[in-house]
């Protein structure tokens, strides 16, 4: 005895359109994406016909009690300009000052390091630490 019913519903999802709608969702989203930043300056950057060689640069540390090191060698506030100087003056090119801070000492100390490093002349780099 068959008691299965031969008018048997069978649910079907057409998808023919689908193809379609992500083809336009794929040209919307390339045309967005090129207006994403349209404040850009292009530039043609020059290129050197020679090596460049490495900057020598000073690297002033300063430890979580305020004190001032010059390389290695530890100074005061009141000295740290008379520390750099020489260092500086023997640069011929954009001498650079890398200042390493602990993360507790106040940016007041920094900033005066920076104030420092502008009256003898001297570009700064804040040193960090990488994630």
């Amino acid at each position: 005895m068959n008691l299965r019913s031969r008018n048997k519903k069978h649910v079907e999802m057409h998808n023919s359109a689908l193809n379609d709608i992500l083809f336009i969702l794929l040209l919307f989203f390339l045309i967005v994406s090129t207006l994403a930043n349209p404040n850009v300056i292009k530039l043609m950057l020059p290129k050197a016909k020679s090596n460049t060689k490495a900057k020598q640069t000073v690297v002033v540390s300063i430890n979580d009690k305020r004190e001032f090191f010059v390389g290695t060698t530890k100074v005061s506030f009141d000295q740290l300009k008379q520390a750099l100087a020489p260092s500086v003056a023997n640069e011929k090119t954009d001498p650079t000052i890398v200042i390493n801070a602990e993360k507790s000492v106040p940016v007041e100390d920094v900033v005066n390091v920076m104030e420092v490093a502008r009256e003898i002349g001297a570009k700064v780099v804040l040193a960090t630490a990488r994630k």
